[in-house]
């Protein structure tokens, strides 16, 4: 997994749009629309910040995912395993694999290089949300160990009002500290 450099945004953004575009059951699962979600603000912000990284296969590009090393705003209504600060949580965003690498693990070896550089930075959990109606995601995320936190009905551009289902991988429990 390799770090976005600022002027990777045309390739990333050009990425993500294929994905959208080649993705069987896109508008089930993820229900992505370019402009909406994700946009090129987005994507740029998570590049300017150095959150955006690449998995390549050899000169190819098999995933993207951005990584946050704090939690949003937006995580503070749902009951958490842990009562954590902001910036002892990482939060994963935009995930996504080229057409022609899904199915073949991509996902979850990105999912596990994540996981290390959560541990490597000090983080206690790592945290995300997936649409209701994104089943393989769900599945991935039980795979690895998340753990179901609850949901929360909200109102996306490129969703409308659609319930997004949260998860939590803990890295170390708040007993673990003490």
């Amino acid at each position: 997994m390799q770090l976005v450099l600022a002027d990777d945004f045309a390739l990333i953004r050009e990425k993500y749009i294929e994905v959208i575009d080649r993705t069987k059951d896109m508008k089930v699962h993820a229900r992505w629309i370019y402009g909406q979600h994700p946009t090129d603000a987005m994507i740029q912000a998570y590049i300017d910040r150095r959150e955006m990284y690449l998995f390549m296969d050899g000169q190819s590009v098999a995933g993207m995912i951005a990584v946050t090393m704090y939690q949003g705003e937006d995580y503070h209504e749902v009951v958490w395993s842990q009562s954590l600060k902001d910036d002892e949580v990482a939060s994963l965003h935009i995930l996504t694999v080229a057409p022609e690498y899904q199915g073949k693990g991509v996902a979850k070896s990105m999912m596990e290089e994540v996981i290390s550089l959560a541990r490597e930075r000090g983080k206690k959990a790592i945290r995300l949300d997936a649409l209701a109606s994104n089943i393989p995601a769900q599945h991935l995320y039980e795979k690895l160990g998340f753990e179901y936190r609850g949901k929360q009905n909200l109102y996306a551009e490129n969703t409308g009002w659609a319930d997004f289902l949260y998860y939590e991988l803990p890295l170390c429990r708040e007993s673990e500290d003490e």
